[in-house]
């Protein structure tokens, strides 16, 4: 029986999907949940798992398509799996639903034909083959490769094809183009008679025309955005329209949060089995700053303020598709261990395509830390509906002046971005400063003083 494979319902609002990576080819067993093929949609890159097992049959869509949710993207011949593995021929009834392969035909040479019949017979013999190109042309070309070679007027059988099966991918087209884009377009025949008129002979002297070829590479490639790329396109333009945005900056000297990671770093992985990390403290002190400034965890729904008791921490992720904010939920219940082992296991799942929906969406506050990239100040931009962001920074040894003398202090610049509408300056600007305080003293968080 064969079973149609079908884009499932990915997320609130997800219209569509773009396949990123099959990881099952046809002929291959596969069984029920195991991981079938990669997607990426404007929120999120997923396995999606084999509803059935059995033997995938086909694909219907191929590499870097872009399909609607409940599409048909491949088929599986279920039941076969059992078969394959045990290294028997599939069941009859399986084998009449499987397309047999064209056989082909036993070459004959036929007798040579008359003068006057060859003229005749050569056009309707060369019609069926026509037919029969233009038919496995259409097979081959898939529908997004088809659309891009109609809007460029290309030529298909000039283009080679890299998919399965000879098939040939829209990737293939797009680098078809820029080749042709980067190479200089040579004049027709016509064109050159139109330009000059024939020159008379030349002496037998004359030397020959020098053709120097362009130096350097200056080709272009034009790419389409994958849809986590323009979501977030999308998402920073709407913060910078819909918010009036402020940033307040202050600089940290990290030497408590240094010291006391060097003394209980050894004796915190012992028992917790993960490495204590600055984001923790950060997080416990942005807990404890937002319950002194509810507005900066609130957010603004037409002429109302919605308040919130509770403090989901969105930490930003860096992956190879764009940034993504999973959320700490509760994080005022959380422990040290507990926020460092979630963030830990929110950016090895991020960067390999495997976070879910739900861990992207809902949170209240955003922390970014620009410094592990380089970073020495910047202007983060709020995650709409929030009202603030935190950016931290890389941290550098600076001279300070303390009690009077100039020491040596590793310090932090941090950034706080906030929406205007709601925070007044005066409130970011004590938020920022209770950060300071915490990460200086974190005995303060604990005491709440």
């Amino acid at each position: 029986m064969t079973y149609e494979v079908r884009i499932p319902e990915i997320g609130e609002s997800v219209t569509e999907a773009l396949i990123i990576r099959w990881i099952k080819q046809p002929g291959e067993a596969i069984g029920r949940d195991d991981p079938l093929v990669e997607l990426e949609t404007d929120k999120v890159t997923v396995e999606m798992p084999s509803p059935v097992a059995g033997v995938l049959s086909e694909i219907v869509c191929a590499e870097g398509e872009t399909v609607p949710i409940g599409a048909v993207i491949a088929r599986i011949e279920e039941g076969a799996q059992a078969d394959l593995l045990a290294g028997a021929e599939p069941s009859a009834e399986r084998v009449a639903t499987a397309p047999a392969p064209p056989v082909p035909a036993p070459a004959v040479e036929p007798p040579p034909p008359a003068p006057a019949q060859a003229a005749e017979a050569q056009p309707a013999a060369a019609e069926p083959q026509r037919k029969e190109g233009a038919v496995a042309e259409e097979r081959r070309i898939l529908p997004a490769a088809r659309r891009l070679i109609a809007e460029h007027g290309l030529d298909a059988s000039l283009i080679p094809a890299t998919g399965k099966g000879g098939r040939l991918l829209k990737s293939d087209v797009a680098a078809w183009l820029a080749v042709r884009e980067a190479e200089p377009e040579a004049p027709t025949e016509a064109e050159s008679e139109a330009a000059s008129p024939a020159p008379a002979s030349p002496p037998a002297s004359a030397p020959a025309p020098i053709v120097t070829a362009p130096a350097g590479n200056r080709a272009e490639e034009r790419v389409a955005m994958t849809p986590i790329r323009r979501r977030i396109a999308e998402r920073l333009v709407e913060s910078q329209q819909q918010a009036a945005l402020l940033t307040t900056f202050n600089e940290i000297d990290m030497s408590a949060v240094i010291d006391f990671r060097k003394l209980y770093r050894d004796s915190f992985v012992e028992r917790h089995d993960v490495r204590l990390g600055f984001l923790s403290f950060f997080v416990k002190a942005a807990v404890d700053a937002l319950r002194r400034f509810p507005r900066l965890n609130a957010e603004i729904s037409g002429t109302d303020i919605i308040y919130r008791n509770y403090y989901d921490i969105g930490i930003a992720v860096s992956t190879d598709r764009g940034l993504m904010v999973p959320v700490l939920r509760s994080a005022e219940r959380l422990s040290f261990a507990e926020i460092e082992s979630q963030i830990a296991d929110f950016a090895g799942r991020a960067r390999k395509g495997r976070i879910r929906i739900d861990e992207l969406q809902g949170g209240t506050f955003t922390i970014t830390n620009g410094g592990i990239f380089g970073s020495l100040l910047s202007t983060p931009i709020i995650n709409p509906p929030q009202s603030g962001v935190l950016g931290l920074h890389a941290i550098q040894d600076r001279p300070m002046a303390v009690d009077g003398e100039v020491v040596i202090r590793p310090m932090m610049y941090v950034a706080l971005t906030y929406d205007h509408r709601i925070v007044d300056g005066r409130e970011a600007v004590s938020f920022l400063v209770r950060i300071k305080e915490a990460i200086q003293e974190p005995a303060r968080m604990l005491i709440e003083v």
